[in-house]
């Protein structure tokens, strides 16, 4: 408890109860604790309208929800080498989504891949 005081001055404790209400303490923090969950939209670089409306659709109800959101691109064959078509279509998502969400990262390539974060604007009550 002190031991700068003179004498040190200790506490003789119960080791299994000090154990089990750690115990208890980590359990209620963890039911308190929020899990981010991260939703997964797939488009394509040649998306119809139609298509990216339904996209933009399920991802709005997503951020709604409280869930993060993933925008990915992924680019087959030879549309790899226009990749700045690929990134109009995740701004023109990010664009759509803006009154639900902020964008968390932007459009980044990984590998044949271009994904964009967006977060929600408000938290969930």
């Amino acid at each position: 408890m002190a031991p700068q005081a003179k004498p040190p001055v200790a506490r003789i404790m119960d080791h299994g109860k000090f154990k089990f209400e750690q115990q208890k303490k980590d359990r209620e923090i963890r039911k308190n604790q929020k899990v981010i969950v991260v939703k997964e939209v797939r488009l394509s670089p040649t998306i119809d309208e139609h298509d990216f409306n339904t996209k933009l659709r399920n991802a709005i109800k997503f951020l709604e929800k409280g869930d993060k959101v993933k925008a990915s691109i992924r680019f087959k064959g030879r549309a790899i080498t226009h990749k700045e078509i690929g990134q109009r279509v995740l701004e023109r998502f990010a664009e759509a989504c803006k009154e639900v969400s902020t964008v968390e990262q932007r459009p980044k390539m990984d590998g044949r891949s271009m994904f964009l974060m967006l977060a929600p604007t408000h938290e969930k009550e």
